[in-house]
């Protein structure tokens, strides 16, 4: 059950992309050449949302992980937030604040979890690797198209 609640909590996340897509606004900026191909973030988010809720499922089993699990749920809330600010309310600075705070955030996550249990901790890497390439692409574009 544990899993599910982790899931849904990802499901949540993963919706504001439904209520606030890219658009014209976002096919209109100035992308640096590193920039995936739009197929590239649906494949990408799909797995690291499920990546996500097996690491918080795994955290429910291990002893003294009430802090990972805090950060955990900090992380998506932040994740989730980033979203609307960024294609909804179109304010690059603002998304760009709560992306490093994100990555602050997962980053403390894993370091935690690696000493809690390494397959924990290994399991959020690709989520970290991701987010260094949204942060890179989210402070490129912050660049290109400031006026």
């Amino acid at each position: 059950m544990n899993f599910v609640i982790f899931l849904i909590a990802c499901g949540a996340a993963a919706s504001t992309g439904i209520f606030f897509k890219p658009g014209t606004w976002y096919e209109g900026l100035a992308k640096p050449a590193f920039t995936p191909p739009n197929w590239a973030f649906p494949v990408a988010w799909t797995i690291i949302y499920l990546l996500l809720a097996w690491v918080g499922y795994r955290l429910t089993l291990i002893p003294g992980s009430e802090t990972v699990l805090a950060l955990w749920a900090a992380q998506i809330a932040l994740n989730t937030l980033w979203t609307p600010v960024f294609f909804g309310a179109q304010r690059m600075f603002a998304a760009m604040v709560i992306l490093a705070l994100l990555w602050l955030v997962v980053v403390l996550m894993v370091v935690l979890a690696l000493r809690l249990d390494l397959i924990t901790g290994l399991i959020l890497f690709p989520y970290l690797a991701w987010l260094c390439v949204a942060a890179a692409l989210n402070f490129s574009i912050l660049r290109k198209n400031s006026k």
